[in-house]
């Protein structure tokens, strides 16, 4: 189940990953420091970086390898082949019960691969913003967040500049626009241009 989350996260964000446009490569993103390629390659990264922790990677290694191009010439080839890295890893043997040394604190491969599912789909609502696409997440995926949030983050170290500081709570607002702000988005809609 923990394996199947993780998965349909990242489709979810292949699908968007498959409708960046030529010229969609350097559109802005909410991660106000990435464009939509760094943004990608922060999840493909991602990805790598975690079967690098379950095979005994270090928190700095970890650090030291989270900005480095994993792209290549072929974003979505090199983001779906990290997925199925990443899954295979927590396939292993006795993965999820190992202790990783996360940069945020030491984890299960249980509670790293809940973090990694969470970050997945984050980035999608993300990706999908920038692109100006349905920003619609999966809703058990966004039930599951909002439900097991503390137990995936407890004893973590969530100080400042780990998560952008939440908007102003709206009235009414959805499941997901408060799972999304918990994360520092605003998921209102994003101000149009005047024409």
């Amino acid at each position: 189940m923990l394996l199947d989350r993780y998965l349909l996260a990242s489709r979810r964000f292949e699908h968007h990953l498959r409708a960046v446009p030529p010229d969609g490569w350097n559109a802005p993103t909410p991660c106000s420091e990435w464009d939509v390629r760094a943004l990608v390659n922060h999840m493909t990264r991602g990805n790598l970086n975690y079967v690098g922790l379950l095979h005994g990677a270090t928190r700095e290694e970890f650090l030291a390898r989270r900005d480095e191009d994993a792209l290549g010439d072929d974003p979505v080839a090199a983001f779906t082949e990290s997925v199925r890295a990443c899954a295979a890893a927590f396939a292993g043997e006795g993965a999820l019960d190992r202790v990783v040394d996360y940069p945020l604190g030491e984890l299960t491969g249980r509670r790293a691969l809940a973090v990694r599912t969470t970050d997945s789909v984050v980035h999608t609502w993300d990706l999908a913003r920038a692109l100006g696409a349905d920003e619609t997440l999966d809703p058990d995926l966004v039930a599951w967040i909002d439900e097991a949030y503390d137990s995936i983050f407890a004893g973590l170290a969530l100080g400042p500049g780990v998560f952008a500081e939440p908007p102003p709570a709206a009235a009414g607002a959805s499941r997901q626009d408060q799972v999304l702000m918990r994360f520092g988005r605003d998921p209102r809609p994003a101000s149009r241009p005047a024409r």
